[in-house]
């Protein structure tokens, strides 16, 4: 997989490109859909797969107060693109001055003379160029005046988990719902959340016989306050463990933390970037009286996680 991060750097057009665009936030499974039908047209064709894509989400640049939170940092949605066999990955610098480029310049400047592409497969609703002015029909006259194909995706949908199409609206309402198996469906994987390790209050381990991780968060996108069975990666290796989200509210101090106690783990991970897996939520936070009472209750929590990722792990 070639990235490229600045389109002036593309120093001749690709063989019979194969193009999608999009922000791509969450890299669903209706996305992963799309990707695969541009790896098969550009089989086809002999061609180059090519997916564009934009960092910061526009939404960022154009509503700075008013975007939603996005389901994929930067570098995980790359990566979960380019894991599809996607050729080439554009990844657009998103500026108001790129905003500004008009739908026709857009196509026949960047899309056919810069990129060269051949075909493009876009989803139903798929808008482009300034103020959103141009369409798949304008796309259909531009294509039969520059000798470019137009295929149009199906919506992708998942009887089982939602009646609704997918979309990365409806996997944000449901991360931020704590359904983590539903969000699953839409995703095609457990939904993740990236972080580094920092040091924390030490009152996991001393004071309740349960040492965390305490993360900060690279996301925007993160799951109610409540207690998780989840998976971590550090590294190559994946950990079992229960995640809890919230104010600990039994301490009483009102600060926000993401913590994670790993199964049946001795060793020192401060600062370094890990990964969690939400595989299931276990309960709401709770307030205890005594430490006791809580960590009683931590101790319940890491056997219902045990048996959780027991059942729901390959």
């Amino acid at each position: 997989m070639v990235l490229i991060e600045d389109i002036e750097k593309i120093e001749k057009p690709f063989q019979n490109a194969v193009l999608t665009i999009g922000n791509f936030d969450g890299v669903h499974i209706g996305h992963q859909a799309l990707f695969h039908q541009v790896i098969e047209q550009a089989a086809a064709l002999g061609g180059t797969s090519v997916a564009m894509t934009f960092e910061p989400h526009p939404l960022r640049v154009l509503k700075p107060n008013g975007h939603p939170p996005q389901i994929t940092v930067n570098a995980q949605k790359l990566e979960l693109i380019a894991a599809t066999g996607i050729d080439v990955i554009i990844c657009v610098p998103f500026t108001r001055a790129f905003a500004a480029i008009d739908a026709r310049t857009f196509v026949s400047d960047i899309l056919v003379r810069r990129i060269g592409m051949r075909a493009i497969v876009i989803g139903k609703d798929y808008t482009f160029g300034r103020n959103r002015e141009g369409n798949i029909d304008m796309l259909r006259r531009m294509g039969r005046e520059l000798g470019f194909e137009v295929h149009v995706a199906d919506w992708v949908r998942v009887p089982q988990a939602i009646r609704d199409r997918i979309s990365s609206t409806k996997i944000r309402e449901l991360v931020q719902a704590g359904e983590m198996e539903r969000a699953r469906h839409l995703l095609g994987r457990h939904y993740q959340i990236r972080g580094k390790v920092v040091a924390g209050r030490r009152r996991g381990g001393s004071l309740l016989g349960f040492p965390t991780a305490n993360i900060i968060l690279q996301d925007e996108l993160c799951p109610p306050t409540g207690v998780y069975a989840v998976t971590v990666q550090i590294g190559e290796t994946r950990h079992l463990g229960v995640a809890n989200i919230g104010y600990s509210p039994t301490f009483d101090d009102h600060v926000f933390t993401v913590e994670v106690h790993l199964l049946d783990f001795q060793g020192d991970i401060y600062n370094r970037d890990i990964r969690v897996n939400f595989i299931r939520r276990i309960r709401d936070e709770i307030r205890f009286d005594r430490l006791e009472a809580l960590s009683d209750q931590i101790r319940q929590d890491v056997q219902t996680a045990r048996q959780i990722l027991a059942n729901d792990l390959p």
